[in-house]
């Protein structure tokens, strides 16, 4: 038993570390195709699109990884959350398969060049509401009976993943024109600074209404939030919040500092989860499941760990390699310095 719960919390902060890194990582990929309509000229989408084309095909590594460390780890989840949530999931999937062909297929045309760039914006926008609003739908719960989804095709739809949907797509804006800003010089910089402002209040915003709704989604939450010994664990959350907002306002104003509105960002989106998990621990279908209802056996979870503790170092060095190698600001005749 002591296995079994040790490789079980394990298993989850694995999977939650996978789903963040995608999140941050994916996610300023996707900020910047939602960015994209904000510049008009060819140069410009260029150095855009340039700015992330060496990474943005392996961000997507982590969304594979939580995947399938959700079905394999935590199985009966997996079949739950899946059938609850197919349209938001499979609407992100087939956009995030659309924006990686127009990705390639606009640089080898001209004559529809433009048709890929608008297909590039949509498929950016769609994906990060759709992983929104699957976000909003976990939150807000799921109907389970027995072992099985109970609810209906559309109990996904509400107004709470229609703001987490708009909320996520500000968000991932925000990650977008602040690496921008750390990784472009000039007018583009400035641009992507003035939208870095707009998209950092959105997101403030964003994260302010549904921080004020989700303690009334599920009595647990609230009882996480508002009651003794609880609140001494989530007060700090939306204290910090509200501090790196600050900080990254005025490193974007004032101090105008090229790569630590990127950081702030990041940091941001970290205490976000961290509200979240405060929120759901340790549920992984609020108020339904478990994770130790959920998780495989434990010898399963063993099997599994040793490929994991193998295989996510690998994935860690390629990818830390990779922004090594194209650190520092794109140029836009040459590309990477």
């Amino acid at each position: 038993m002591d296995i079994s719960f040790d490789l079980t919390v394990a298993w989850a902060v694995l999977l939650v570390l996978s789903v963040f890194i995608y999140v941050v990582l994916d996610g300023f990929d996707l900020g910047v195709g939602i960015l994209f309509s904000a510049f008009h000229e060819r140069r410009e989408r260029d150095v855009l699109m340039n700015s992330v084309a060496p990474v943005w095909d392996g961000n997507e590594t982590w969304l594979i990884l939580g995947g399938g460390g959700l079905f394999a780890a935590f199985p009966l989840a997996y079949a739950i959350i899946m059938p609850a949530l197919y349209a938001p999931i499979i609407a992100m999937l087939l956009a995030l398969i659309f924006r990686g062909v127009a990705f390639e297929a606009r640089w080898r045309t001209e004559r529809a060049k433009k048709w890929w760039d608008r297909g590039f914006i949509a498929g950016s926008v769609v994906a990060a509401f759709a992983q929104g609003v699957a976000l909003g739908a976990l939150l807000q719960g799921i109907e389970v009976e027995g072992r099985a989804y109970a609810g209906g095709w559309y109990d996904w739809l509400s107004w709470f993943s229609v703001i987490t949907g708009l909320a996520l797509v500000a968000g991932y804006g925000l990650l977008g024109a602040t690496w921008l800003v750390m990784k472009t010089d000039g007018d583009i910089q400035e641009k992507a600074r003035s939208l870095a402002w707009g998209f950092g209040i959105a997101t403030v915003g964003f994260i302010v209404v549904v921080s004020a709704f989700t303690p009334f989604l599920e009595a647990s939450y609230a009882q996480r939030w508002f009651e003794m010994p609880g609140i001494l664990l989530a007060a700090p959350v939306p204290l910090a919040i509200a501090a790196m907002a600050v900080l990254m306002f005025r490193s974007l104003a004032i101090h105008k500092h090229e790569y630590r509105p990127f950081v702030l960002a990041l940091l941001l989106f970290a205490l976000c989860f961290a509200g979240l998990g405060i929120s759901m621990y340790p549920f992984i279908i609020p108020t339904e499941v478990t994770i130790w209802d959920a998780a495989t056996p434990w010898i399963s979870q063993i099997f599994m760990f040793v490929g994991a503790v193998i295989l996510i170092p690998i994935i860690l060095a390629y990818t830390g390699y990779a922004y090594w190698v194209f650190r520092g600001k794109i140029d836009p005749e040459k590309g990477y310095h």
